[in-house]
């Protein structure tokens, strides 16, 4: 059984701990999150979105970062072109760009994407700022369309010198259709929970090589 003298001294390490993990989280550099529903943590409660569950991963690696969420639900990437220079307003050490799928859900060009994307990255990226981009796979059957937008996120990439996800939703799309349900809102396009959980496992170090370009520089 467990001491009462332990249980005390247990007791008074929790706030520590709480504080510690708080604490990290406050210091670093500032990465914004810019990017669409993804991003802003659509359908999920507070603490279960995308920033705040990486954030959470970074702490428990020991990275300290803080991550500011910009993500705005429906956001297209001419969106994002017109509203970046308001988002950095804040300030920013890095930036991560997250946008286009809303794009090729409205049936987009990859070109105009791609035009779009280019003038956010310019921006972000001035005055040698690290940058992560962060595609997706386009869904449907045209082969054609789906090729072009695979195209698109290596170009951008190599063009502004940034870091690579080429599809945030791959760990999603290696599970079986059958068996996505738990990882997918009702919508069967937003991940839930769960699902966020996965796209963080497979997002995580990605962020964790753009902080170490922050540093370096």
């Amino acid at each position: 059984m467990i001491g009462r003298r332990a249980l005390l001294a247990g007791a008074a390490l929790w706030p520590l701990a709480a504080w510690t993990q708080a604490a990290r989280a406050e210091t670093g550099p500032r990465i914004l999150a810019f990017g669409d529903s993804l991003t802003a943590g659509y359908g999920l409660p507070a603490s279960k979105g995308l920033v705040p569950m990486l954030q959470d991963w970074l702490v428990a690696r020991s990275t300290p970062a803080r991550i500011v969420n910009r993500g705005l639900s429906g956001d297209t990437t001419y969106g994002g072109r017109v509203r970046i220079h308001w988002a950095l307003r804040g300030g920013a050490d890095a930036v991560i760009v997250q946008l286009g799928g809303n794009d090729m859900l409205l049936g987009w060009s990859p070109a105009q994407a791609e035009a779009n994307l280019d003038a956010i990255l310019t921006t972000a990226g001035a005055k040698d700022r690290p940058l992560l981009l962060v595609g997706i796979h386009a869904p449907g059957r045209r082969q054609d369309w789906r090729r072009g937008w695979a195209g698109i996120w290596p170009r951008l990439a190599a063009r502004h010198d940034a870091l690579l996800l080429p599809d945030l939703y791959a760990p999603l799309a290696a599970i079986p259709a059958g068996e996505r349900k738990p990882f997918l809102l009702d919508d069967g396009i937003h991940p839930s929970a769960k699902g966020v959980e996965l796209l963080v496992g497979h997002l995580g170090p990605q962020v964790q090589a753009l902080i170490a370009r922050v540093s370096a520089s």
